[in-house]
């Protein structure tokens, strides 16, 4: 987490197009965050930089949609956790796509203050483990917005699913190493470890 003057937790850059929900969002976030906001996926590549640890992005943007704010963000590398905030319900494409979380407006205050949370503690995990919980989120997604038979006639949900059992599967395991390695340190006097 990027501390830009110490008092605030993370920087977050707000993209919507639509400058009310914008400001609204901002006003949220301000009360915790240092909070950034743009109207254009032009603006948010202009506001993106490595401060940042937090974007909630709007995907139907006029111009540059926020799928090509994605992409870009991608190219450029730029360590962030960037969360899908839209109207649009969500289509089998999301699988492919690089984001961290999928949220459909209407979104609250409390929804948006527990992402941040929830993007900054992921930042913390092992890369698989932060995989699994993106993938996680784009199966949960998809068994939300479609039905059964869409689901079972779908390549990419068995990808995202057949995606989330492997990396299920690797992440267990990185955490059976952690507790053995934990176990074994414990052995040491003065390890500190209880």
């Amino acid at each position: 987490m990027h501390e830009s003057d110490g008092t605030k937790g993370a920087t977050v850059l707000v993209v919507d197009d639509e400058h009310d929900i914008a400001e609204l969002y901002s006003a949220w976030l301000v009360s915790d965050h240092e909070v950034r906001t743009a109207t254009s996926g032009a603006d948010a590549l202009d506001r993106l930089d490595d401060e940042v640890d937090v974007v909630f992005l709007d995907r139907q943007m006029p111009g540059m949609t926020g799928d090509e704010v994605l992409d870009t963000i991608e190219r450029r590398a730029v360590e962030c956790s960037v969360v899908m905030v839209t109207a649009v319900d969500p289509d089998f494409d999301i699988v492919e796509m690089p984001f961290d979380e999928y949220l459909t407006k209407p979104v609250s205050r409390s929804e948006l203050l527990e992402t941040v949370t929830e993007m900054l503690a992921r930042t913390t995990y092992d890369e698989r483990i932060q995989q699994y919980f993106a993938m996680a989120s784009k199966k949960a997604t998809l068994e939300t917005e479609k039905s059964t038979v869409e689901l079972e006639a779908s390549d990419e949900y068995r990808t995202v699913s057949r995606r989330v059992d492997e990396l299920r599967e690797e992440t267990d395991a990185v955490v059976e190493e952690i507790n053995d390695f934990e176990s074994v340190f414990q052995e040491f006097p003065g390890s500190g470890i209880p």
